[in-house]
């Protein structure tokens, strides 16, 4: 029985990790500070990561999956483990800048995004940090996840809009194009770097194929049982107060992940998946006033009203 450390282990990405590898029959133990109800089928180590002292002495780990936010969080869970064989880290697609040709590959170089700031640049030196002082480590720049147990207001954003039949205000013409990437994909996966230990330990992962906004509205609409009508907002009302992205395209190069993993779920399933999960745990959701800006700044307008 392989025993994995999974940090965290209580929100979304770490928490469905948790999950996904115990119901594999794994020994799971998982790092936090044990402020939130606990992942089903683990075992909780509790203590924050940037003060461990001796919390993992005596563990040997065959894997530790990590999603640190800093250089520092990786210094200290570096000083504190005493044995393990595999170590992965979920960086993110936030480590390339904005103004890199695209779409951005693994060896791109790495700079701030102005649309990701701060969140990027600390990814940036936590990677720096690991592969300095693990050169086997592997890390893993996703884009945007999504799944069962997204605490975002991402998709929950639009299955909301769907439930209460509201016509979608879209940004301008709906043509911006998002790369997504599901959660139990990314699981997948790090089995595959388990398993297989490619040469390459820098990998960009996500489906291979973007949508446009407008498309992936339509389904979210479509998985919740709606149809979707629109209207178009082009009098430069800042996108992210009233759409769950920024104004920002852009595209992952994903080649060296499809020739480990050819396949992935299909967008459309993964969000019908979604949305039953969210059915039943929509308080799970860290909720953005998106709908409550709308109804403020724009007129309201009829459900049944297609306006393109």
């Amino acid at each position: 029985m392989k025993k994995i450390l999974v940090t965290g282990g209580t929100v979304f990405v770490s928490r469905y990790l948790a999950e996904y590898y115990a119901a594999k029959h794994y020994d799971v133990y998982v790092l936090n500070r044990n402020t939130k109800e606990q992942p089903q089928g683990v075992r909780l180590i509790e203590a924050d990561r940037f003060h461990l002292g001796e919390k993992l002495r005596g563990y040997r780990f065959d894997v530790v999956i990590d999603t640190a936010y800093s250089a520092e969080g990786i210094n200290c869970l570096l000083d504190a483990l005493e044995y393990y064989d595999n170590y992965i880290f979920i960086s993110s697609s936030a480590v390339y800048p904005e103004y890199e040709t695209q779409p951005f590959q693994e060896d791109t170089p790495l700079a701030e995004n102005q649309y990701w700031g701060k969140y990027g640049t600390d990814k940036i030196e936590a990677e720096k940090t690991l592969l300095k002082r693990e050169p086997s480590a592997y890390v893993l720049r996703p884009p945007y996840i999504y799944g069962q147990m997204n605490n975002l207001y991402r998709e929950a954003f639009v299955f909301d809009c769907a439930l209460r039949d509201r016509c979608f205000y879209l940004p301008r013409d709906g043509e911006m194009k998002l790369q997504f990437f599901h959660i139990e994909d990314l699981c997948r996966f790090i089995d595959l770097l388990i398993e297989n230990k490619p040469q390459c330990h820098i990998f960009n992962v996500g489906n291979q194929n973007p949508v446009s906004i407008r498309q992936w509205v339509q389904m979210c609409y479509h998985a919740a049982g709606k149809e979707a009508s629109f209207k178009n907002v082009y009098d430069g009302t800042e996108q992210r107060k009233y759409f769950s992205f920024y104004d920002y395209e852009y595209l992952l190069d994903v080649s060296k992940q499809h020739e480990l993993m050819p396949n992935e779920k299909d967008l459309y399933e993964g969000l019908k998946e979604s949305f039953m999960w969210y059915r039943d745990n929509s308080d799970k959701v860290d909720k953005k006033p998106y709908i409550e800006f709308i109804d403020h700044t724009f007129k309201p307008i009829k459900r049944n009203t297609k306006m393109d």
